[in-house]
């Protein structure tokens, strides 16, 4: 929320009104208020039906955030990026729609990442690096380039992922999981979960 309040207060030009319009969306509120912003059900967002409707999902699970991003895009919703104004991306990078960089982030070069994606504080994404769709960087994770990472996978937090070279890029299959501070000096399979250093399939 503090991501979407600093882009709309660069964008409003002081329209406080638009604020009135952001709200939390949670499955079963507990509280019709959370730190000043309205809360809604699942189902009154989902049912609202202004014009334009913009959305992020910032579970960290990403099985849970792709459902929950199919059900907004069905009711024709549009996925909005958050970026910090503290976060740094570099030249030639493409980054898909949702995503979440916090502050203290960065991505490099030559970077193609797919939807919502997530970069907590302090984690960067180095260059020539292909990042599928719904992945999750916990903070400071450490994605060094050639790196190739599946839809879906979690790194994370102090994760270090070894750079991979043009002709041999380090995989992450999609799913997998890597462990709080693991050193990945290896491809990683679908669906598997690693940890340690060296990083080890449990």
């Amino acid at each position: 929320m503090p991501l979407v309040v600093q882009q709309l207060t660069a964008m409003s030009s002081g329209d406080i009104d638009i604020f009135r319009q952001v709200s939390f969306v949670e499955t079963q509120p507990a509280k019709n208020i959370i730190n000043g912003h309205r809360v809604l059900s699942e189902a009154e967002f989902l049912g609202q039906t202004t014009t334009k409707t913009y959305f992020n999902v910032a579970v960290a699970d990403p099985a849970s955030r792709e459902r929950l991003f199919n059900q907004c895009m069905e009711k024709n919703a549009n996925p909005l990026s958050l970026i910090s104004m503290q976060s740094q991306s570099y030249e030639a990078n493409d980054i898909g729609n949702g995503a979440i960089l916090c502050a203290n982030t960065l991505v490099t070069s030559n970077v193609r990442i797919g939807k919502l994606f997530h970069a907590n504080i302090f984690s960067y994404v180095a260059h020539d690096c292909i990042i599928g769709d719904f992945v999750t960087f916990a903070p400071r994770v450490n994605c060094n380039g050639h790196v190739i990472i599946g839809d879906k996978a979690y790194i994370g937090t102090a994760a270090i992922i070894k750079e991979g070279s043009k002709e041999k890029p380090r995989v992450i299959g999609e799913g997998a999981i890597i462990g709080m501070g693991a050193v990945v000096t290896k491809d990683v399979a679908p669906y598997t979960t690693v940890v340690g250093n060296p990083a080890r399939e449990i």
